[in-house]
């Protein structure tokens, strides 16, 4: 049985998406937030080091696309293989579990000096972090109600520029100064204090378990794989994160290489550009909430569309033309990136969530790293350095983006046809 909330978050109020959150939900946004960062500096250190490591470990733009693919589809696996067992158990127990071994795997990464070292670090980076991501985005699902999705998927998602201002530079300095093994340390040391907040106050999350969740993993598994309304959803998620993986591992070098910035003006790229974000990052989840999420993804889709052919165009622009379009180009993932989130995540019934959050950042793994290793067959690097071909990974993110736009259409369609449940003994936790 599915119960709808009746606590005061969501009232009417929250419904027109003007109730603002407690005590209580501020500290879930925030610990979520500062995971998410973890998660995301960790995945995206290796572009923006890509032209240091491609030297200093000898290896090729080629095979420098396979450490970020082996991080992919090891959580890739790993979604798929937790999806049976991820609604069975206290979504904070589960979230432990895996963000320690998250952990172990960033360390090993610190400690690697070796090509065969450092992608064996990712894949076990990997196969705990992609558990991670879903546990996060289901316990937000089971806390929030729909009204209030948007701005929780503003500030978690904000994590993608808290990456880009205080991490990547930091980073990258920390790489200038010593090596760059540097900031997989620096990482480690935050996971300690974010998983130290949620071991201490995170409440339990197992509201989901009175709702007597298959126990047959294999079954449960199946039965959520093959649900027709979740489908879509699937495909969506595969689309939006294809187009995404096609620029990321290559930006550095086309940037240094083909439009001329050099290696020591990237933090101040960066350090804009993700400030930025941060800033736009909550005001798109608060028009998402009162505008639509669906008309606020629809401009987020030709924002991206229009400066995604802009910038893999460009050639020998100053610094900051660059950053001016970098910005842009971000504004136009990040409405897209939130409103999406927040749609999808009324598609599952609450005794599946764990389930299809595993399965759809399964989906996302897997898709990335397809297109990382796509990315790396069509790009070459010319005698010169330069990056040929970037333009094509352009075009093929046009396509995919028009193809997630439809999709998308449908999974409004059917979100707005069907009522939102919130687990009863989840919401009192809202208070």
């Amino acid at each position: 049985m599915e119960f709808f909330v009746t606590n005061p978050s969501s009232s009417p109020a929250a419904a027109s998406g003007g109730m603002g959150f407690s005590g209580y939900q501020k500290f879930v946004v925030g610990v979520l937030a500062f995971l998410q960062f973890t998660i995301v500096l960790d995945f995206m250190l290796l572009a923006p080091l890509g032209a240091i490591v491609i030297p200093a470990l000898k290896i090729t733009p080629g095979q420098f696309g396979d450490v970020v693919s082996a991080y992919a589809f090891a959580a890739g696996v790993s979604g798929i293989l937790a999806a049976g067992f991820a609604d069975r158990f206290d979504r904070k127990k589960l979230l432990l579990f895996f963000y320690s071994g998250f952990m172990l795997g960033t360390l090993c990464c610190a400690l690697a000096h070796t090509y065969n070292e450092l992608l064996l670090a990712r894949m076990v980076t990997g196969l705990f972090a992609g558990v991670v991501g879903a546990a996060s985005m289901a316990i937000v699902t089971d806390l929030f109600p729909m009204a209030m999705r948007g701005r929780v998927m503003g500030f978690i998602q904000s994590a993608f520029a808290a990456s880009t201002v205080l991490g990547l530079p930091l980073s990258l300095a920390l790489s200038s100064r010593w090596n760059w093994n540097a900031p997989f340390f620096m990482i480690v040391v935050v996971c300690t204090l974010v998983g130290a907040a949620i071991f201490s106050r995170l409440r339990p999350v197992n509201a989901h378990l009175t709702l007597h969740p298959d126990r047959n993993p294999v079954h449960h598994l199946r039965q959520t794989l093959t649900t027709r309304s979740y489908l879509i959803g699937y495909i969506t998620t595969a689309m939006l994160t294809m187009g995404g993986f096609l620029l990321m591992p290559y930006s550095t070098l086309f940037i240094v290489h083909n439009v001329g910035i050099p290696v020591e003006q990237l933090s101040l790229v960066y350090l804009i550009t993700g400030t930025v974000s941060a800033i736009m990052g909550p005001l798109i989840g608060r028009a998402s909430d009162t505008f639509g999420k669906f008309r606020v993804f629809a401009f987020g889709c030709a924002a991206t569309i229009v400066m995604v052919l802009v910038y893999t165009r460009m050639s020998h622009v100053g610094l900051w033309v660059l950053i001016v379009i970098s910005a842009l180009l971000q504004i136009g993932i990040f409405s897209r990136m939130i409103s999406s989130s927040a749609l999808m995540s009324a598609l599952p019934k609450p005794a599946d969530r764990g389930a299809y959050m595993s399965i759809s950042s399964s989906l996302q793994q897997m898709s990335g790293g397809i297109a990382a290793m796509l990315g790396g067959l069509v790009v070459k690097e010319a005698a010169d350095g330069r990056l040929l071909h970037f333009e094509v990974l352009g075009d093929v993110l046009v396509c995919t983006t028009l193809l997630s736009f439809v999709l998308m259409f449908f999974v409004n369609r059917r979100v707005s046809a069907a009522a939102v449940p919130v687990l009863p003994g989840n919401a009192g936790q809202e208070s």
